[in-house]
């Protein structure tokens, strides 16, 4: 199966051992993975602005650069829901076709390649905060956070408040909303705090940076990791972080 990754531009910049791990658990499951590099923005930025023919533009190059792969995979569940939902709005005819083929990392494990991962016999020992996107439920099979952690041994997932809740970034609207994104930031503070996890899993780096941030305001020093990276990690696939030192 030929399947290409589709880092987007916040996991390239921010966060790229999330998209390694991507790549390292999609070739331990016996996929052949490429990395198209003329890839770019997939245009969520410009369409959630309203600035609606820029995003045409980019979805037209999404096509172009991801032409001739099985399945496009994205670690991302912001991104893999803009794709979804609103290419065939964009472009009707390869828009709804890349659509298609275009997996959240959880998704395609557990749907496209009907994998249960409980029976990969990953070990990490340790409990973890999982926060789930609100653009989860735009993506047909949900949130897939909690599953991919399902069955590692020695693990013990907490979900970090009401699933779906937002964090509080949204893109813009942190800018635009700063007192009702400070609000709901600070319910996640809170629920982090009532958790007392090692580490926080979350599956969209937007969010991871911008609980990250309110945790160095707050004063709390915790690893933020993607599900990725923790099922590399128990299977030996890549080497896992150094604890932190509170």
């Amino acid at each position: 199966m030929k399947v290409a990754l589709f880092a987007t531009c916040l996991t390239d910049q921010f966060a790229p051992r999330a998209a390694e791990a991507t790549v390292r658990l999609l070739r331990h499951l016996g996929c052949e993975v490429g990395f198209p590099r003329a890839q770019t923005c997939c245009g969520q930025p410009h369409f959630n602005n309203g600035y609606h023919d820029e995003a045409r533009g980019l979805a037209k190059r999404m096509t172009r650069v991801f032409r001739g792969y099985d399945h496009v995979v994205t670690p991302s569940g912001s991104c893999a829901a803009h794709v979804r939902h609103r290419y065939p709005e964009l472009l009707p005819d390869a828009g709804a076709a890349l659509a298609e083929r275009t997996w959240e990392l959880g998704a395609f494990v557990t749907e496209a390649l009907g994998v249960d991962p409980a029976t990969l016999g990953a070990v990490w020992e340790g409990r973890v905060a999982v926060h789930g996107s609100c653009h989860y439920r735009d993506l047909p099979h949900g949130d897939t956070t909690l599953r991919l952690l399902d069955g590692v041994a020695g693990l013990e997932a907490v979900p970090l408040g009401p699933a779906g809740q937002c964090c509080g970034f949204g893109g813009t609207f942190a800018v635009k909303y700063p007192g009702i994104s400070g609000a709901l930031l600070s319910d996640k503070l809170e629920a982090l705090r009532e958790v007392g996890p090692s580490a926080v899993v979350c599956n969209d780096v937007g969010c991871s940076l911008h609980l990250a941030g309110g945790c160095h305001r707050a004063g709390m020093t915790l690893p933020f990791l993607h599900a990725a990276e923790v099922l590399a990690e128990g299977l030996g696939l890549m080497p896992r972080r150094p604890k932190v030192v509170r």
